[in-house]
């Protein structure tokens, strides 16, 4: 297959003829990714089985894990849920549209490909304005998980979409660099209380400032998942992880550090890499050193997909990284580098 490039930008726009082309790709069952504010996505016709079929086959994704259909306007959601909640209703007037995913039960125009055989179905209005430009022009609900083989890191530019997926899908929007670089946060309302799957930018503390009292899933806690059945991207299967074994460190720094040093020395400094922060780079004399962020300028969550991808280009077999538990949006960012790590985690004494 022949894949399409065009472009979008916050100044420009798309080309009137480029967007024409990628709702009729869409309309019709094709694939088109795309950015948003969090991750690029690969977009199909969310109310076509055939289309959803395409999303997993292309990511090599298992069939039972969800796709998350995106919406371009509150109305549109009506057409796709049996019943939105007074809670639903708060959520989405305080954080739509932006990078929360709620799950609600469906309709029957929805297929079971789309939501991995479920009776609910998982639904997000983006941000990102060329996203909702283009799923508005498609006319239909798009099924859109991360534009990513699967369980590979999630793509934060179109050079990783292209990396993945190029020849197996028919269009690649580029549209730069992503805003905040982590999945949206998936809140389950069809419970009485609102259940947490996956976190994200936005926080449990900002939803419960809505809603009051919200649960976090169990399975966020539990690093063997494999038997329990999910209800959301990202909860069973493995994700986000390069192909080196990674291992992460937590503790103060400088016994971080110390402890990263002392383990890397053991290793040729080609195939050793090493996660860090612009803060704490300099500190390592010996393998890949990486850079997820700046901690200061709270850019690790921007760059942490991005960095993971880099060790797969410089070749190394094993990695080791710091904790980035206590940084601005923790939660989301310790959730991705614990499954990047397999959730080998080594807490040193005197944490």
């Amino acid at each position: 297959m022949k894949t399409e490039y065009i472009t979008w930008s916050r100044e420009r726009g798309y080309e009137k003829e480029a967007l024409a082309r990628a709702a009729e790709i869409l309309r019709n069952g094709g694939l088109v990714a795309f950015p948003t504010e969090t991750v690029y996505g690969l977009g199909g016709n969310g109310l076509m089985r055939e289309a959803s079929m395409k999303i997993y086959a292309a990511k090599g994704r298992p069939s039972d894990n969800p796709l998350i259909l995106h919406i371009s306007k509150r109305e549109d959601l009506n057409s796709i849920v049996r019943y939105v909640p007074e809670k639903a209703e708060k959520l989405m007037s305080a954080f739509w549209p932006g990078p929360m995913t709620l799950i609600f039960e469906k309709k029957e125009c929805v297929p079971y490909e789309t939501t991995g055989g479920l009776d609910t179905v998982a639904v997000r209005m983006p941000e990102h304005e060329g996203a909702r430009e283009l799923i508005a022009s498609a006319g239909v609900p798009v099924a859109a998980p991360s534009a990513n083989a699967s369980g590979r890191p999630s793509p934060t530019s179109a050079e990783h979409v292209k990396e993945d997926l190029s020849g197996k899908i028919d269009m690649i929007i580029d549209g730069g660099s992503v805003g905040i670089g982590l999945e949206s946060t998936i809140i389950d309302l069809t419970e009485e209380v609102p259940v947490i799957l996956r976190p994200g930018y936005i926080t449990s503390e900002m939803i419960s400032g809505i809603v009051g009292e919200v649960a976090l899933d169990s399975a966020l806690e539990n690093a063997d998942v494999s038997s329990v059945p999910p209800k959301a991207p990202g909860m069973k299967y493995r994700h986000y992880a390069p192909k080196a074994q990674m291992t992460v460190y937590e503790g103060r720094m400088s016994e971080v550090i110390e402890k990263i040093n002392g383990i890397a020395s053991r290793y040729p400094a080609s195939k050793v890499g090493i996660l860090a922060t612009e803060e704490t780079k300099e500190y390592y004399p010996h393998g890949q050193v990486v850079v997820a962020g700046s901690r200061e300028g709270h850019t690790i969550g921007q760059g942490l997909y991005g960095a993971l991808r880099e060790f797969d280009h410089l070749g190394v077999e094993v990695i080791f990284s710091e904790c980035f538990s206590g940084e601005e949006k923790s939660e989301a960012l310790m959730n991705r580098l614990l499954k990047a790590a397999g959730h080998r985690i080594e807490y040193l004494p005197g944490k």
